[in-house]
């Protein structure tokens, strides 16, 4: 079959379909009262050890640290003078973190200070992100019996839709930023620094508190854009995939909107996922060479 006897019979058998299911199970609705979307993303605590308290989140933010560590560790033990595939991949991830994202926004001394860091916060965001698409018994609150044992109901669920994690990542970002600017131009020159060249007089006391606001701003323009955009990703999959059929009670709604959550799970695995990660480093590498330069903004 050609590419276009393909594509026709695809929308054959889907057009098909959704007559077939509407004329077997009508447009009328059914009142929905037990399902809640909302639910999927709700923390709750497995077990507690002293005062930390376990959840799928933990659980997810563990799963990406030890990826994040393990398969760096183990590709950096089997490197060959003849790369294959596999290390050929990483060697460009290598390379994109090292020369695009860390050496194109500071200089030599610092991208060789801060590559480790910047590194790590990529691979970690990206495996934190990729994780959130693959379905893992996580919901709790649905449970499916498997040979008599209960086991929660798969799911998807990334720690980046919960704005905690971010936050967090964000948080040490934005004290390794600042940090490094007082260190490099003192408290008060740092201060001085934030304050656009060619700004004087009593300008400066309206721009100066603004450019304060500003600093201070970037803790939510790094969160927020992560959390919101991995959780709409994962609302849109889950509602595309069914649940919107299941909160307006109609069936033959689910499989007209099937396709287009999985172009959407293909969309935010293939692009999303790396693109986030990217931008928070890439931000992240902007702000620890803004914070040492000499020149102004």
């Amino acid at each position: 079959m050609t590419t276009k006897q393909k594509v026709l019979a695809f929308f054959g058998v889907y057009i098909l379909g959704a007559i077939i299911i509407v004329a077997a199970t009508g447009w009328h609705r059914t009142a929905n009262d037990t399902y809640h979307p909302q639910n999927e993303f709700k923390l709750d605590t497995w077990f507690s050890i002293g005062p930390l308290d376990f959840n799928k989140a933990a659980m997810y933010v563990l799963i990406a640290g030890i990826l994040t560590v393990v398969t760096m560790v183990y590709i950096a033990k089997r490197m060959q003078e003849r790369p294959n595939r596999v290390q050929a991949a990483v060697e460009g991830l290598y390379t994109l973190m090292r020369d695009n994202i860390t050496r194109g926004n500071m200089d030599s001394r610092m991208a060789a200070k801060w590559f480790p860091f910047i590194g790590a916060l990529f691979l970690f965001i990206w495996f934190s992100n990729l994780i959130g698409y693959i379905p893992l018994p996580t919901n709790t609150e649905e449970k499916i019996n498997v040979f008599g044992v209960e086991i929660p109901s798969f799911a998807l669920y990334a720690s980046t839709a919960n704005l905690s994690i971010p936050l967090a990542l964000a948080l040490v970002v934005w004290v390794s930023y600042n940090v490094e600017g007082i260190r490099a131009k003192g408290f008060v020159g740092y201060l001085k620094s934030l304050v656009p060249a060619g700004v004087h007089g009593p300008l400066v006391l309206l721009i100066f508190p603004l450019e304060i606001f500003s600093n201070i701003m970037r803790l939510l323009s790094l969160s927020v854009r992560l959390f919101a955009n991995i959780l709409a990703g994962h609302l849109i999959i889950l509602f595309m995939a069914g649940a919107l059929a299941v909160l307006l009670g109609i069936a033959g709604l689910g499989w007209i909107t099937l396709p287009a959550g999985v172009a959407l799970f293909l969309f935010e695995v293939g692009l999303v996922a790396t693109l986030q990660a990217f931008i928070f480093a890439t931000l992240t590498a902007i702000y620890l060479g803004g914070a040492v330069s000499q020149e102004g903004h």
